[in-house]
């Protein structure tokens, strides 16, 4: 059995707890926690310890499934941890991949232990599916579109502003941009020609609504770069409405073979009720991977591009050859 640790009991950390207790392989000796971990309810009979107990690297753990956010805990927690023990995480800072994973390498190398980064649905699956296609394909090029789906990030950016309560925001895909490229026509497409942002804002009572408008919609990196709709609501219809973590999206390459330029599309597409569930489970898969590297003696950081698919599942060879080649 394959012994795991989780840092971390949000929405993605309840996640892994699901997914790791779904797999026959895996055994959750913990989870650890920041606050105090009798203020801890977790949904299943799961030891809650103190992040204390994991400074001390004598946790009897195979690995340790890192749940944090990318902004200030994983860059933080991950080299931290790699130091200790075997260790993955979701980082999804795309312009800060190479920085974070010069910090894990360097960590895990000089404690003889892998540090897997940015595992998920993208980057990760969403990764390798850009990677294989153009590698099949160098002449073409790939298109992502996230959506129609909650962006985490994108509401809690909201929920900071002034005189706000509580916010969902959805990133949607522009229909006719999807359409363009489905059709082989290689577009170039801008930012904003992309997707569009809808946001749910309940505000408290007296909010200056145009004010809070205006900065959602002038916010850079967020929502500035898109056309973006703000939508004000009751607590009570936010609640019913949008209480849900939907995502997804799509890989879409179109590329060219031959020297008379015959024209191929792959897609890779992906609809989820609950994003952190499916980030969740693919963590949950690379973890049994890196504990298998590991015991071959493998050391390092590593990323999705490093891993072959027969580590990721708990069936044989002759399994795999029988059943899914």
């Amino acid at each position: 059995m394959i012994k795991v640790g989780i840092l971390g009991y949000g929405n993605l950390g309840c996640g892994v707890e699901a997914a790791v207790t779904l797999s026959d392989d895996m055994e959750l000796v913990a989870i650890y926690t920041r606050r105090d971990p009798k203020s801890v309810t977790v949904k299943t009979d799961t030891l809650v310890k103190s992040t204390a107990d994991l400074d001390t690297g004598k946790e009897d753990i195979d690995v340790l499934i890192i749940c944090g956010g990318s902004a200030t805990d994983l860059p933080e927690m991950t080299p931290k941890y790699a130091k200790l023990y075997n260790v993955i995480d979701s980082f999804d800072t795309h312009a800060r991949i190479p920085e974070h994973f010069a910090n894990v390498d360097k960590a895990s190398k000089e404690a003889g232990k892998i540090g897997l980064i940015s595992c998920g649905w993208d980057p990760g699956m969403f990764s390798l599916n850009r990677l294989y296609a153009t590698a099949i394909l160098p002449k073409g090029e790939a298109y992502t579109f996230w959506g129609k789906g909650v962006s985490q990030g994108h509401s809690d950016a909201i929920r900071r502003i002034d005189g706000v309560v509580d916010a969902r925001q959805y990133t949607v895909p522009v229909q006719a941009a999807l359409d363009r490229v489905r059709a082989g026509e290689n577009p170039e497409l801008s930012t904003r020609e992309k997707h569009t942002r809808e946001c749910y804002v309940v505000v408290e009572e007296g909010a200056d609504k145009a004010r809070i408008e205006k900065e959602i919609k002038e916010m850079p990196n967020y929502f500035a770069d898109y056309d973006t709709t703000v939508n004000f609501i009751s607590e009570e219809e936010l609640k019913k409405n949008h209480s849900g973590l939907p995502h997804g999206g799509s890989v879409i390459y179109t590329g060219e073979t031959g020297f008379d330029g015959n024209k191929h599309v792959i897609e890779y597409s992906l609809n989820l009720d609950s994003n952190p569930e499916f980030t969740g489970a693919v963590l949950t898969a690379y973890a049994r991977a890196i504990v298998r590297l590991h015991s071959e003696g493998v050391t390092g950081a590593k990323t999705v591009f490093d891993i072959a698919p027969a580590y990721l599942t708990p069936a044989s060879g002759d399994e795999l050859r029988a059943h899914f080649l």
